[in-house]
C-alpha cells in the first residue's frame, strides 16, 4: 500500500487531480444549462459519439481527445442542421443519432482491428492522465470558459424564451450552436475522467445538486462546480483508498452529495 507521504509526491495523483477539477469547473455552468433546457439525452448522445472518435483517433493516428473533440463538434453541427430541415421532434433525432453514432463506432473498431482497452473508455481513466492530456484539457476549459463568460446573458435570454430572445435581436441559432459547441469540448475532455456511459452524469448530477440551494442562476452555476470539484476529490480518495475505478467513486461521490443536497430545508433557499 501507498504510504499518505509517498502519495503527495506521486506526480499522477496531481495530474488525475487537475484534470478533474479542471471537468467539474466546466461541466459546473454547462451542466445547470444542460439542467434548465433538459438535454440530458443530448450528453448520452454526444457519450456514444465519442466512442467513434476514439476509433477515428486510432485510424487517423491522431490523439483521442482531439478525434473526440472534432467528431463530438461535427455531430452538434449537423443536429442543428437536421432540426432545421426536419420536423422530427429533438428526442426522435437524439435517438436517431446517439444509436447509429455508437454502431458506428463499434463497426469501425471492429474493422480496423482496434485493440482499445473498452474498460477505461465506458468508465474513464482518470489515473493515467500524463502532462499532454493535462495541457490539452487545461487549454479547452479554459476557451470554453471565456466563451461562456462571454455569451451568459445571451445563453440566459435563450434558455428562458426563445421566441423573445429573438424578438430582442439576440442569434439565437448562433447561441444554440455555440452552447452545443461547448457541450461537446467538454465530453471530449471528460472522456478520460469519467468515460463514455458516465460523462452524462458528471454533467447533471452536480447541477441537480445545486439547483437545491440556489436562488439566481450565477449562484447555482458556481455551487454546481463546487459540488463537482468536491465529488472529484472525494471519489479519487474513494478510489485510492479501496482501489476502486476513480470515474464510477468520482459519479457516486456526486449521487451522495446530490442526496445530502435534497434534505437541505426549501425554505432558506
Amino acid at each position: 500500500m501507498i504510504e499518505p507521504g509517498e502519495l503527495l509526491h506521486s506526480q499522477f495523483l496531481w495530474y488525475a487531480l487537475g484534470a478533474g477539477l479542471l471537468v467539474a469547473l466546466v461541466s459546473g455552468p454547462l451542466g445547470c444549462f444542460a439542467v434548465w433546457r433538459r438535454m440530458a439525452y443530448f450528453g448520452d448522445t454526444l457519450a456514444h459519439t465519442a466512442l467513434l472518435g476514439v476509433a477515428l483517433g486510432y485510424v487517423l493516428h491522431i490523439l483521442p481527445i482531439l478525434a473526440i473533440g472534432g467528431t463530438c463538434c461535427l455531430l452538434a453541427i449537423l443536429l442543428v442542421y437536421l432540426q432545421r430541415r426536419q420536423k422530427l421532434a429533438v428526442d426522435t433525432l437524439l435517438g436517431i443519432l446517439s444509436h447509429s453514432m455508437l454502431a458506428l463506432g463499434i463497426v469501425t473498431i471492429g474493422l480496423f482491428g482496434i485493440k482499445a482497452d473498452l474498460l477505461s473508455l465506458l468508465l474513464g481513466d482518470l489515473l493515467a492522465v500524463n502532462s499532454q492530456d493535462l495541457l490539452l484539457m487545461s487549454t479547452t476549459a479554459v476557451g470554453i470558459l471565456l466563451l461562456l463568460c462571454f455569451l451568459w446573458e445571451k445563453l440566459l435570454a435563450f434558455t428562458l424564451h426563445e421566441e423573445l430572445a429573438s424578438v430582442e435581436g439576440i442569434p439565437v441559432e448562433r447561441v444554440r450552436l455555440a452552447l452545443m459547441l461547448m457541450l461537446a469540448l467538454l465530453i471530449a475532455i471528460a472522456m478520460k475522467v469519467v468515460g463514455v456511459l458516465l460523462i452524462t452524469a458528471l454533467l447533471i448530477i452536480p447541477a441537480a445538486a445545486a439547483h437545491k440551494l440556489s436562488r439566481t442562476p450565477e449562484f447555482m452555476a458556481m455551487m454546481a462546480s463546487l459540488i463537482g470539484c468536491f465529488a472529484v476529490v472525494l471519489g479519487l480518495l474513494a478510489s485510492i483508498l479501496w482501489n476502486t475505478p476513480a470515474g464510477p467513486a468520482i459519479v457516486l461521490a456526486a449521487s451522495l452529495l446530490f442526496l445530502i443536497c435534497q434534505l437541505w430545508p426549501t425554505g432558506t433557499r
